[in-house]
């Protein structure tokens, strides 16, 4: 018979949403078990965010320096030493989980290093010991899916195997023109890749406002990465030397390496949910608004719940189910209130309504947009970015939308997620100063244009 140890509450899973959960459980004097079979963090530090954000900023580095005469400055980029660009990523990793196990630590938290298995509402089976808690909080994950018929191996990859791969591939083709698949591109086309990305929808990013698409399809196309939308693929073959993907189209790619990014699936099965009878759909957890399964007493929270997969949505799900469980009651949580960023060159924020979604809300009449292009921006042209700031507004009330396109956007979109879950009107952040010369000023102007009074654009 396994050893029972007594919890408030038992946590499945240290990424974002878990670990999150578990501390601020622990702030809330909440007894708390987290179980976690590989390394404190999750996808987001090990294998997603974190990593990808430090290729990127690699990527930039070497863009900055081929590009360093327009600045006037003597630089030559000699060379991409990949395997050092890896070490240069990995320490970032390091010293961030380093410090993520400091505070498991400093939280009290109970962490247990082992796989784990949900025998009934209340207990984890681990390492031969079973974890119970008054409560159970699912936030186990999620995957790189893969395509039915499409292999992986050294030449198809996936987003897990493009972080560890140690040499810029000549040829790459990118199957997927979402978050992952266009941030990846962006990474090797900087490095020096010939790049191609293939997307089955009608264009990139398709979550993202229409003109966010556009904007970042014409910038990809002057940086010399091709796309093919609407495109399906039929068939993929591979060699040793290369690997060909054939289109419906009839055309036909050929890449030294392709990368599958195609999303990420929510790791659910396995884990003892079907004989704990928690509702399923599709894989993802089916959960009320306040986060809690089919039932009672278990949570689930992060990717395994339907909607955005984003680590920082994760991380308040397991703020909010902790302050629930603790009897705060706190406010539940908003989708649409949630920024959304994708890094590539040039990077897109937004938060809030697309115009689409915005014209299907509240009728089309009913709705009011501005652009305001980066070219009147000064630290945009210090810069050397080109962009826009569209604000989605209904009319003779508050900014439901904001969408941006440029280099640095996902630094602006902490301003753009206060005006639009506070419900701001245009007139409220016209008011504002915003410091010069600085791209938030771009911010200020499309809501001055917004509020009747442009002024560094022709009336």
């Amino acid at each position: 018979m396994a050893d029972v140890r007594e919890f408030d509450l038992v946590v499945l899973g240290g990424g974002s949403g878990g670990y999150s959960c578990a501390f601020r459980a622990t702030q809330l004097g909440l007894s708390v078990a987290l179980i976690e079979e590989a390394q404190l963090g999750g996808t987001c530090l090990h294998r997603g965010c974190i990593p990808t954000k430090a290729l990127l900023h690699s990527a930039e580095v070497a863009d900055v320096t081929r590009d360093a005469a327009k600045f006037g400055i003597e630089a030559e980029l000699v060379g991409v030493n990949m395997p050092a660009v890896l070490r240069y990523k990995d320490a970032v990793i390091g010293r961030l989980h380093k410090g993520l196990e400091g505070l498991a630590k400093a939280r009290r938290v109970e962490l247990v290093r082992a796989s784990g298995s949900v025998l009934d509402a209340q207990t984890v089976r681990a390492g031969g010991v079973d974890y119970r808690g008054r409560h159970l909080v699912l936030a186990t994950g999620s995957f790189a899916r893969g395509l039915p018929g499409i292999e992986t191996s050294d030449r198809v990859i996936t987003s897990d195997q493009a972080l560890s791969l140690d040499y810029v591939p000549n040829r790459a083709i990118v199957l997927g023109g979402g978050v992952i698949g266009v941030e990846f591109a962006s990474i090797w086309r900087s490095l020096g890749a010939e790049v191609r990305i293939v997307e089955a929808l009608p264009r990139l990013i398709p979550a993202e406002d229409e003109a966010c698409s556009r904007a970042l399809e014409r910038a990809f196309r002057k940086r010399g990465i091709s796309t093919t939308t609407g495109a399906q693929v039929t068939a993929v073959r591979q060699s040793d030397a290369e690997v060909v993907v054939e289109l419906a189209n009839g055309h036909s790619l050929t890449g030294d390496v392709l990368l599958v990014a195609v999303g990420r699936g929510p790791r659910t099965s396995g884990i003892g949910l079907e004989s704990l009878g928690v509702t399923l759909n599709r894989g993802f957890v089916v959960v009320d608004a306040h986060l809690q399964t089919s039932v009672p007493g278990v949570f689930a929270v992060g990717d395994i719940v339907p909607g955005l997969q984003l680590a920082h949505r994760s991380f308040a799900q397991g703020i909010y189910v902790a302050e629930h469980i603790a009897g705060l009651n706190p406010a539940p949580l908003d989708e649409d209130g949630i920024p959304r960023v994708t890094y590539s060159d040039p990077e897109v924020a937004s938060v809030g309504l697309t115009e689409l979604r915005a014209a299907e809300r509240f009728d089309a009449d009913q709705i009011e947009t501005y652009e305001y292009n980066l070219g009147g921006n000064g630290k945009s042209q210090i810069l050397g970015t080109a962009g826009f700031v569209k604000l989605v507004r209904r009319k003779g009330g508050p900014v439901v939308g904001v969408h941006l396109v440029g280099q640095r956007m996902g630094e602006l979109i902490g301003e753009g997620q206060l005006i639009v879950n506070w419900e701001a009107e245009p007139m409220d952040v016209a008011h504002l100063i915003h410091a010069h010369p600085s791209q938030a000023e771009a911010l200020g102007e499309a809501h001055l244009a917004l509020a009747g009074k442009p002024l560094h654009v022709h009336d």
